[in-house]
Order: structure tokens, then sequence, then C-alpha cells
């Protein structure tokens, strides 16, 4: 018979939690429209809306990004509130079972987030992440999403919009404290499976730092720690931006500007066919581009 366990049984142990790439990026902010105007810029469309929280789903292609702006009900003074800076609050990983993933992780130390499921609202269960956010576990992202309970598509809207020149995701970069490169290399290996590649693989524009590859090749972390002397440098342990994948960085950033986006080009980081980086907005929004062929044929 092919239970659950059964299915489980024979996940292969380099891909412990049968991971799939990443579900969605969700962005915290008490400034949802202006967020979501870049995401427009960016080649994105808002789709849907969450039935009973201040939540909107965009998307492109594959790439689902989730801008929150409810504050939650009940928070103490100062808990709930958001800052007008948007911040990566949380980012769900595809997973072959959500409750077989949770177990696995919560067994070898995580931290399990508190869940308070309203209703007509999915139990998708979560661990703590760098800083404030989240890591959630999805397994519903087939033939029946999560945002078929969830949300409420918007209408006349496209559920699905091709995404720009062949967008996709790429990974995150993850800023850490001094001397904790090797704390959280031992979470993302332990918990998750990752592996570091070494320094003659590296991506994009932005070689600093260490990046870890998850085990079915479709997300990459790349954790940097301040330099040496770098006083200014925030010391905040956080998801500092998105990586996006794309066949051609330079058509890529070409059809970006003509949207209005703009780039960093300086002495230390420029576009070139590797990747580019876009200028920060909003006070924190920042998006890398690394040249990738994943998702050429998307």
């Amino acid at each position: 018979m092919d239970t659950v366990e059964s299915r489980e049984a024979v996940i292969p142990t380099a891909n412990p939690l049968g991971l799939d790439g990443i579900e969605f990026i969700e962005y915290a902010t008490s400034r949802p429209q202006a967020l979501g105007q870049l995401l427009e810029q960016m080649g994105f469309r808002p789709i849907a809306r969450h039935r009973s929280r201040e939540v909107l789903l965009y998307r492109q292609g594959d790439i689902n990004v989730i801008v929150n702006a409810h504050d939650a009900p009940g928070a103490a003074k100062g808990a709930g509130t958001l800052a007008e800076a948007p911040v990566i609050a949380a980012i769900a990983l595809r997973v072959r079972n959500a409750a077989a993933a949770y177990r696995h992780v919560l067994e070898r130390g995580a931290w399990a987030v508190p869940t308070h499921v309203e209703v007509m609202e999915l139990n998708i269960p979560a661990i703590h992440g760098v800083g404030s956010s989240r890591i959630y576990f999805v397994d519903r992202y087939r033939e029946f999403s999560i945002y078929d309970v969830d949300f409420t598509p918007i209408p006349t809207v496209e559920m699905h919009p091709p995404a720009l020149t062949g967008l996709h995701f790429f990974g995150v970069v993850q800023y850490v404290g001094l001397d904790r490169v090797e704390d959280w290399t031992e979470f993302y290996t332990e918990l998750f499976g990752f592996t570091a590649i070494p320094d003659s693989e590296r991506f994009g524009v932005m070689p600093r730092g260490r990046v870890l590859s998850s085990p079915c090749g479709q997300l990459m972390v790349q954790l940097i720690e301040p330099e040496v002397g770098q006083f200014d440098f925030d010391h905040s342990e956080l998801l500092q931006r998105i990586g996006l994948g794309t066949p051609d960085v330079e058509t890529t950033v070409a059809a970006l500007r003509q949207r209005g986006v703009g780039f960093i080009e300086s002495t230390g980081v420029q576009t070139s066919p590797r990747g580019a980086l876009t200028e920060t907005r909003l006070g924190s929004v920042v998006f890398e581009l690394v040249r990738s062929m994943r998702g050429a044929g998307a």
C-alpha cells in the first residue's frame, strides 16, 4: 500500500525534505501600494487577495511574492506594527510532505512558530528563520495550491501572467553577524540538506560570502557577514534581498530599464552577463539578477 509513511521512506537522504524550490517569498510593509507599484515595474501582477487579511499575492511565471500589510490583531502594543521599509518576512519552501518536513527539522533543533489559523485558512507549518523571519513548508503547489483556499482571485486578472524574459527564483541573500557564517551554514545543512559550493562556481556580480545550494538545485542561499573594519555596516541578521535568475541578464536589464527600474553602475558593481543589482527602493528593496538557464523554457 502506498501510504504516507511509505512515500516518506523513499525520499533520498541527500534531499531529506524532498525540497523542490521556493513556493513564495513574503514581504511585510505598512506601504503595500508603494511596494506593489515596484513589483509591477519588475514584471509582477497582482492576482489574488487574502480572504481575511490585508495580504495581496503577486505573480509572474512561477514566482509568487506575497505583500503582507496585516497588523496582527491582539498583539502587544508595537509588536504587530509594520515598518514602512519593506522587509522579507518569510520564505516558503516546496516540500514533498509538509508535516513530515516540519517534524524532521524540529527533531534537529528548529524552533516552531505557533500558528493562529482563522476560518477558511490553511494551517501551514513554519519555523523561525533568520531575524524575525519565518520558513514555511508547503506541499500543495501543483494541481491544488494553498492559494485556492486562502485567497480570492481578482476578477478579470490573468492568474498565470508570463515571466518577464524568463525570470525565476534563484535564491536569497542573507546578512549574518560577525563570525556567524559557520553557524548559519550548519543551520541550512543540518535542517535542509544544503551544501556549500566552491568559490570557483560563484554566481552573479556580488561574490562575497558563502553560497549554499539546496539539494534540489533550485535554491541558493548566500551568507554575507560584515567586512573587518566596516563599522557602518548594519549588523542585523536578516534576509536582505531576492535573487532572480534569467537566461540573459543584459536583455532582462534592458527590459526592466524600460519599465523604470534603475540598476547600480559603480566601480564595485556593474551590470554584466553574469548579473546585475537594482537600485535600493523604498529604503530596503533590492533585487539581484543572476544568469541562470533553469528558467529558459519558462
